[in-house]
């Protein structure tokens, strides 16, 4: 897990580079030439995460409702939707869970334009899908995605701002930020706090996890990864959602991740991170800049908060990853799952 953790800024160059940005061009291109009404979005387990970070980019950054599909629509009632003027967007390091496939198979026979995003380009759900994104991350070593995750974030916001673009092609403001990303990722990941931070937190029963806009896929993807590998039960929340009740869980015995970006997203958590601080709540945050009422920071760069999920995740995979050894766990093999799982 070390190391799939540690190859994320090549993964991201990789994606960057000339050649797989034209192909991510081309498949934008077709995408922005057929003009669609809305953006359904599918995906089990950790690409759920990054195709909750996609619905958000669709909706701010194209203006298109977006959603996330529920294959067991289709699986287990039979229902066949009219996507006939929808984009959508199978997500899947594999690309072999057979209820993404079967609902991507249906959405494209009723006149959707589908695009595969996978780590699999020969797998049954490219085969399925029109269109077709290869992340490139290579062979993922340990259970856990993480290398997979990071690179369908990328693939996502190229996708769509080139479809903002029109032509598929990245503005140049966006061609320029994303070229510096690699060096971003590795400076992000030479810090120190996640193992101090997980020193500190080995032996807690709960944790919470809560971000607002693009930071709330961060936090359900933390909280996902904190669960599979060390077996802590931990929520998830979108900040909003926190104030509206589950705020009562939290307390001293409980410690809070937050995510709080440099933009409006980050602002709205700033509220969320003073309420906390009144029930004296350990608070440790990842962002750009100091946050009153908190006792730790995983320092990332300010960036706009769009591309805030490339980064962000960094020190929190490394967390989890720090938190599963101090626990006695082997986070390259966790229990209970398999690389690949087969739903219905």
């Amino acid at each position: 897990m070390a190391t799939d953790i540690s190859e994320q800024p090549a993964a991201y160059g990789r994606l960057v580079a000339p050649a797989a940005a034209a192909r991510i061009a081309e498949v934008a291109a077709v995408v922005a030439a057929r003009r669609p009404r809305y953006v359904m979005l599918t995906a089990r387990g950790t690409s759920d995460h990054a195709a909750l970070y996609g619905g958000y980019l669709s909706e701010i950054r194209l203006g298109l409702p977006a959603g996330l599909g529920s294959p067991s629509t289709v699986t287990l009632f039979g229902a066949r939707a009219d996507y006939s003027q929808a984009l959508v967007i199978g997500v899947s390091q594999s690309g072999e869970s057979p209820d993404l496939c079967e609902l991507v198979q249906a959405a494209r026979a009723s006149g959707a334009t589908t695009v595969a995003i996978t780590n699999e380009p020969d797998s049954p759900l490219a085969t399925i899908a029109e269109l077709v994104i290869h992340l490139d991350a290579g062979h993922e070593r340990a259970l856990p995605a993480t290398k997979t995750y990071t690179t369908e974030l990328l693939a996502l916001l190229m996708l769509i701002e080139g479809v903002r673009a029109g032509d598929g092609r990245l503005p140049a403001e966006e061609a320029a930020f994303l070229a510096t990303l690699p060096e971003l990722a590795a400076e992000v990941l030479a810090g120190d706090e996640p193992e101090r931070v997980a020193s500190r937190l080995r032996f807690v029963d709960n944790l919470v996890v809560t971000g607002r806009a693009y930071g709330y896929p961060t936090a359900r993807e933390a909280a996902h990864k904190i669960m599979e590998t060390s077996y802590v039960p931990t929520l998830a929340y979108s900040g909003a959602d926190l104030l509206h009740g589950p705020l009562a869980v939290t307390a001293p015995r409980v410690p809070v991740l937050a995510v709080v970006g440099a933009g409006p997203g980050g602002a709205a958590m700033r509220e969320v991170v003073a309420k906390l601080s009144t029930r004296d709540t350990e608070v440790t945050v990842v962002s750009p800049t100091e946050v009153a009422g908190t006792h730790g920071r995983f320092p990332v760069p300010a960036v706009d908060e769009r591309y805030s999920p490339l980064l962000d995740i960094l020190p929190l995979q490394r967390l989890t990853l720090a938190l599963a050894v101090n626990r006695g766990n082997d986070p390259d093999a966790p229990l209970g799952i398999t690389k690949v799982t087969p739903t219905r």
